[in-house]
């Protein structure tokens, strides 16, 4: 338990001294808030229409301005939070899952099932992700559930590949050689010695696929394969606000620049956890 402890301090202590981190985390901490609390902080139902207030530029009324049908930007902003982190958490949270289990048995069992399963990858990873996962949308059909589904088919090749050397690392280690000499279950030294060991790498890859997730997702509606209308998300205001271009420049801007900051947080934190688990392994 003290090691435990240590090695937190110590991530936490890395953390604090990288002021690109410190920014990651308030991004996404802000987005989070923005979330939870949205029927707080947006001024407005994010499908109210007002014909009498479209196209308006930002004002004290509508601080980001409004879109062709008077929807007030900023609450569509803000409740389009709500939309972009759930997508993002279930697809990396699927996608780990699977990935991780697929890893960890073909390290683990190697042969012919080491084989199958990597040669499964390499057919996923030779195909364009973006482009796999727009086919597996439009074949599902456009709705937020099933661009999650789409995400998740694509997004666990990384995963599996990532663990599967970590467990090959793991099985040359005096502790793995001791489980098995003393008979050990498959599964307790999976569960309990293998997948335990190979956290850290997954940390870092989940917090980096997360932003990688919300960008795809956002892609993904602005093709119309996502979320439909009303429903407020970003990548479809992005898609609703370009044929306004450049006159009325906030209907995209503001969503444009929302992906931005999630993303970049995102990103910048997985820097940093990558770092870490760099520093560690030195």
């Amino acid at each position: 338990m003290v090691r435990v402890k240590d090695r937190v301090r110590y991530v936490g202590y890395l953390v604090k001294r990288s002021p690109l981190s410190i920014l990651g985390v308030f991004l996404i901490t802000l987005v989070i808030c923005m979330a939870i609390f949205a029927p707080l902080i947006a001024p407005y139902s994010p499908y109210r229409i007002n014909m009498s207030d479209a196209l308006r530029p930002p004002s004290l009324k509508h601080w980001l301005g409004t879109d062709s049908l008077g929807r007030d930007i900023f609450s569509r902003l803000v409740y389009g939070s709500r939309i972009s982190l759930k997508i993002a958490f279930v697809v990396v949270s699927i996608a780990a899952t699977i990935g991780t289990l697929l890893g960890v048995t073909s390290g683990y069992y190697g042969g012919i099932v080491d084989t199958i399963i990597m040669r499964v990858v390499d057919v996923f990873l030779a195909i364009p992700t973006f482009i796999l996962a727009m086919v597996a949308a439009a074949s599902l059909g456009p709705s937020i559930t099933n661009i999650m589904l789409a995400l998740s088919i694509v997004w666990w090749t990384w995963y599996a590949r990532i663990v599967r050397g970590e467990v090959l690392k793991l099985k040359g280690m005096y502790f793995f050689l001791a489980e098995r000499s003393l008979g050990a279950r498959s599964s307790r030294i999976i569960f309990h010695h293998l997948i335990p060991n190979c956290i850290g790498p997954i940390i870092v890859q989940t917090t980096l696929q997360l932003g990688f997730a919300i960008l795809a997702s956002a892609g993904l509606s602005f093709l119309g394969l996502g979320a439909q209308p009303p429903a407020p998300s970003w990548g479809l205001m992005v898609s609703d606000g370009r044929q306004y271009l450049p006159d009325f420049w906030w209907i995209a801007t503001f969503p444009g620049l929302a992906i931005f900051t999630l993303v970049m947080g995102f990103i910048l934190l997985g820097d940093t956890l990558r770092d870490v688990a760099e520093r560690e392994i030195a």
